[in-house]
């Protein structure tokens, strides 16, 4: 489930965020922590769009229908969601989790961060160099993060369907479509930390699991109302918002 996303390596270029072997192209003239590679949102988008042909034929047999929810699947839901979220963490994330951010201060996880900053700083960053967060690598992790919600919600979520819509007092749909979406956003919040974390310079990043807790009282308490994600909260509606 995890997109390929691993903490950098030893004796791997500032670039090789992803697990995979990053190309020469500009890991040699700068030091930089994003790998200009879009082959992930490449290959993305064409299974965004398969994946929209089937829900088009599915619940939407219409040409100009179809042509619609696969431009919103691709542009809007994936890229679109990702340049939000990206440029909110671009801002928000050296504020809270730089040498200087609110997290720093943080005096219970302080020790060990700080144990494997003093480790890894002198494999990727060179003394007097400025270690600063890129909005491509934000974007990146954006990127990343977003193929679990496709697994769960464009792919599982259609094949399970007809059962999660069976009935709205239905306690197995219910159940099966809280766990989904549930799984969908912990996968997300922890690819999206791993990206993080992988960064030296960034302290206490392990608070960024911390919607992980919220998300799961929610889901209990979902549960024991009777609220089903996708015949109450019409998650599958929002899909096709647009189309």
């Amino acid at each position: 489930m995890n997109p390929t996303i691993s903490v950098p390596r030893q004796h791997a270029s500032p670039a090789s965020f992803g697990g995979t072997t990053p190309t020469s192209r500009g890991s040699k003239t700068k030091n930089t922590w994003h790998r200009p590679d879009p082959s992930f949102t490449y290959l993305l988008s064409f299974f965004l769009l398969l994946t929209a042909l089937a829900w088009g034929l599915a619940y939407a047999p219409a040409f100009g229908s179809i042509v619609r929810l696969s431009l919103l699947f691709i542009f809007v839901h994936f890229i679109g969601s990702s340049l939000v979220v990206s440029t909110i963490a671009y801002f928000a994330i050296p504020r809270l989790f730089g040498p200087d951010g609110a997290a720093a201060s943080l005096s219970g996880f302080r020790g060990s961060r700080g144990r494997r900053r003093g480790a890894a700083q002198g494999l990727f960053v060179q003394p007097g160099e400025k270690d600063q967060l890129e909005f491509g690598y934000c974007f990146d992790v954006s990127n990343r993060a977003f193929f679990p919600l496709y697994l769960h919600l464009y792919v599982v979520q259609f094949l399970l369907l007809p059962l999660l819509t069976r009935s709205p007092s239905n306690f197995l749909a219910t159940f099966l479509g809280n766990t989904l979406y549930l799984s969908a956003l912990i996968y997300y919040t922890y690819i999206t930390f791993l990206g993080y974390n992988a960064l030296p310079f960034l302290h206490n990043t392990e608070l960024l699991l911390l919607p992980i807790l919220v998300l799961s009282i929610l889901w209990l308490v979902s549960l024991i109302a009777g609220w089903g994600v996708v015949m109450h909260g019409h998650s599958v509606e929002w899909l096709f918002w647009g189309v």
